[in-house]
């Protein structure tokens, strides 16, 4: 069954340390952080990964984009992104997927798990992404300590033939 992670953007930058801490220099960068932290989190989940900001006080009509396979998804006007989140729940819940909804937001929280989604918090979020990491460093680790040579690739007849060919030991 396919799984789909929706993240309310600005509640998780609000909510997360490090995000918090570059949010006071730019909120483009902490973003952009978010972004790059999802996007390594998809890839090491499979999960298909929404993250949604809230753009209600900005001009225009809804914006998307997806860097990587996330999708990123700015409101359009006078649409919270609450509203927004709601909206995608209630559509992927006839796709018969598990939805989670990452925010810490009680109330949206409560909206969401009514429309079938499964609630994850801001604190949950960052220690499963966290889990992910340290999971992915063991991984790198594993394989950085065996060792890959082309002669551990070679069947036995060959590598015989090339070590002949080394020591110019030929036939």
């Amino acid at each position: 069954m396919k799984e789909v992670l929706i993240v309310d953007g600005y509640n998780i930058i609000g909510s997360w340390p490090q995000l918090v801490e570059l949010k006071r220099e730019s909120l483009e960068l902490a973003r952009d952080e978010l972004i790059g932290i999802l996007k390594e989190y998809q890839k090491f989940t499979g999960m298909q990964v929404i993250l949604v900001f809230d753009a209600h006080l900005m001009q225009g009509a809804r914006r998307e984009y997806r860097p990587g396979q996330i999708r990123v998804l700015f409101t359009k006007e006078e649409e919270t992104a609450d509203e927004l989140i709601e909206r995608i729940v209630y559509e992927m819940e006839k796709q018969a997927t598990h939805i989670y909804v990452a925010t810490s937001d009680l109330v949206e929280q409560q909206i969401t798990f009514g429309g079938g989604a499964l609630r994850i918090s801001a604190r949950e979020l960052e220690a499963r992404i966290k889990e992910a990491r340290k999971s992915i460093r063991k991984h790198v680790k594993r394989l950085e300590n065996q060792r890959n040579t082309i002669g551990d690739q070679l069947d036995e007849k060959v590598a015989e033939i090339f070590e002949k060919w080394r020591r110019k030991d030929i036939d």
